[in-house]
């Protein structure tokens, strides 16, 4: 059984300028269990299958797998997508927060990020780009102008974004609902 998703650690103080700030510290767990043992274990490259299982206490059982270019279940979500996810959702719950204190009325938010992973000759490799592109409607044309803005200050404040170490950029559009 998995442990609580998300624990919040009030710390130590840290002081920036002549401001004292407290830190905070959010820490994670979920389970993942390898369920590709087809009898052989991993025997060989062959004999086993890359299907996994993703687990948070309450949460949906989300079904893993590699790319299907390294032998992974094309139907399973693969680590690579997942983190395009992670990328996408962060910026996108960042930007509806600064859209909805700055007056801007979301109503419709759609994004297709795509990232490029670069492999090396000894098979390991690493994301080396993102491009978010998220489509943002909004309820007035006043609006437009301002919510194309905040997307620059949602990448800045986006902790995903801030966790990795290749670009991650957006191409972000907005217009007035239909």
């Amino acid at each position: 059984m998995c442990r609580p998703a998300l624990s919040v650690v009030v710390g130590a103080t840290a002081t920036v300028g002549s401001v004292l700030m407290a830190s905070k510290e959010h820490h994670y767990r979920l389970e993942v269990s390898w369920t590709g043992n087809t009898g052989a274990g991993t025997a060989d490259y062959r004999s086993y299958r890359r299907d996994h299982e993703v687990r948070a206490a309450g949460k949906p059982v989300l079904l893993g797998s590699s790319d299907p270019s390294f032998r992974g279940d094309p139907s399973r979500y693969n680590p690579e997508e997942l983190l395009l996810a992670s990328l996408s959702q962060c910026h996108m719950l960042w930007y509806l927060h600064l859209c909805a204190v700055g007056g801007v009325v979301v109503t419709g938010y759609d994004d297709h990020p795509e990232g490029t992973l670069r492999e090396d000759d000894d098979g390991g490799g690493r994301f080396v780009g993102v491009v978010l592109r998220p489509s943002v409607e909004v309820s007035e044309a006043s609006m437009v102008q301002a919510a194309g803005g905040l997307h620059d200050e949602a990448h800045r404040l986006c902790f995903i974004a801030n966790s990795v170490n290749f670009p991650v950029t957006h191409e972000a559009t907005a217009q007035v609902s239909r």
